[in-house]
């Protein structure tokens, strides 16, 4: 169980972070107003523990670089660590944990985004339960500074979290019939990152040319599913990124640029796209 607490609660530190460049000092401020369950307690130590081991956070605290990288970059593009999803009910071991992202067909991981400075996407891919060639799936939150992740436990991905913090299949993931993407964005949320100051976007057009660069690194990493149908998805604030991003994707299909990405709409619940409405 203890395990569990530490995944749980690593997936609130990261839930609605604003962008930030110094990511260890912010999970402590934000540990230590965790609401969780009276009987939980959260060393702060053993999550930070946890999230250097799955490789989610940079060796030094940012914006600590050197010669614009980051110490101890490889410079690689991807960066991808084994993932085990401890007491996943239902899986092959009969629920007893051990059960890795890779097994389930589920990828997490870093792409270096081609035009910035030095920032770092980090996003998670859940291939589908039913058929590869469903269409592909990228989910966006809002916020704006507003983690994926959350929606991966509590809204369309592929697990719900039970009563007793164990980690179950949601049979209304989306994963079901599409090739699910989940993206921490813009650059500083969640556990997306940069070194560099000037990687900060504060407009749509910043943020969507962002995102359409870590769609050509992941077409590049995935080129089996270049073909597959092509969907934007999103909630709240992602109203503003989604239109943007999509006009994006046009315009470059359009004029011939990287790969060709088979966009066939996009979807948007609660959107915000003027506060005064």
């Amino acid at each position: 169980m203890g395990t569990l607490h530490l995944l749980l609660a690593s997936l609130l530190l990261v839930c609605c972070s604003l962008p930030i460049f110094s990511p260890i000092p912010a999970a402590d401020a934000i540990l230590d107003d965790l609401r969780l369950p009276s009987d939980v307690r959260f060393p702060k130590a053993q999550a930070e523990k946890l999230i250097r081991q799955l490789n989610l956070l940079p060796r030094d605290a940012l914006p600590h670089a050197s010669e614009g990288r980051l110490a101890g970059d490889s410079g690689e593009r991807i960066v991808e660590r084994r993932f085990v999803f401890p007491g996943l009910a239902g899986v092959g071991d009969g629920g007893a944990g051990g059960v890795s992202a890779e097994d389930l067909g589920h990828h997490a991981g870093y792409y270096k985004l081609a035009h910035s400075h030095d920032a770092r996407m980090f996003y998670f891919f859940f291939e589908s339960r039913s058929n590869k060639e469903d269409p592909v799936v990228i989910w966006l939150t809002g916020g704006p500074g507003c983690s994926s992740e959350l929606a991966v436990f509590y809204e369309n991905g592929p697990f719900s979290i039970s009563n007793n913090m164990s980690l179950l299949w949601n049979n209304y993931g989306w994963d079901k019939i599409s090739n699910l993407i989940y993206v921490d964005q813009p650059t500083g949320t969640g556990f997306s990152f940069s070194s560099d100051r000037r990687d900060t976007r504060h407009n749509e057009k910043g943020i969507s040319n962002d995102l359409y660069d870590f769609l050509q690194a992941f077409f590049i990493e995935h080129p089996e599913y270049v073909k597959n149908d092509f969907y934007i998805t999103g909630e709240s604030y992602a109203g503003h990124y989604i239109p943007a991003f999509a006009s994006r994707i046009h315009q470059a299909n359009k004029d011939k640029e990287g790969i060709h990405i088979n966009l066939k709409g996009f979807a948007i619940g609660n959107g915000l796209t003027n506060p005064a409405i």
